[in-house]
């Protein structure tokens, strides 16, 4: 859920915070908020003192663990719609050799009724297999999708917070090098 990694207008209540350098009440605002974005606030709030590069590995590094935290929760539909054709080939394969099973028995094709058992196996087996499949597997990849597009949310959000936080700083000798240029 969108709640849990990137929440709506929570970026957007922290920017004047960031930008105005009040890290301790933008940290205050997010304590106990139980989102990766709150998560993320929280570290900028409490290490704005350091470098831009690491405050932004630091919020990297707690987007990609979270992110594979929340990939994993859905890893068990990816198992079924992997598993469940081949169960259900299984099934049909079973199926045939009993089908097969019918026609040695019987000397031949005397009776095609007798085959029906089979292959009516063969096909349930089959339709099972893909039934359970098909939804798994498109419930994965919606999963997964939603996750990715929630991911680039989160990443947009943090690198706004980031530059509001550690906006572009100007040294002496670049206003010496601006005023000689003039």
């Amino acid at each position: 859920r969108a709640r849990h990694i990137v929440p709506a207008g929570l970026a957007d209540q922290m920017l004047p915070l960031c930008t105005s350098g009040q890290f301790a009440l933008a940290g205050a605002h997010v304590a106990g908020q139980d989102s990766t974005l709150a998560r993320i606030i929280a570290f900028i709030a409490e290490h704005h003192q350091m470098d831009y590069a690491r405050v932004s590995a630091g919020a990297a590094d707690i987007a990609s663990l979270e992110l594979r935290r929340h990939q994993q929760k859905f890893y068990a539909l990816a198992i079924v719609a992997t598993v469940a054709p081949i169960v259900g080939l299984l099934g049909t394969v079973l199926g045939m050799i009993e089908a097969f099973h019918v026609i040695a028995f019987a000397d031949g094709m005397g009776n095609p009724a007798l085959l029906a058992g089979g292959i009516s196996k063969a096909l349930v087996n089959t339709a099972g297999g893909l039934s359970v499949a098909l939804p798994a597997l498109g419930t994965y990849h919606f999963l997964k999708h939603r996750t990715a597009l929630l991911a680039l949310a989160l990443e947009q959000d943090v690198n706004r917070l980031l530059r509001a936080s550690f906006p572009p700083r100007t040294d002496k000798h670049d206003l010496q090098v601006v005023r000689h240029a003039h």
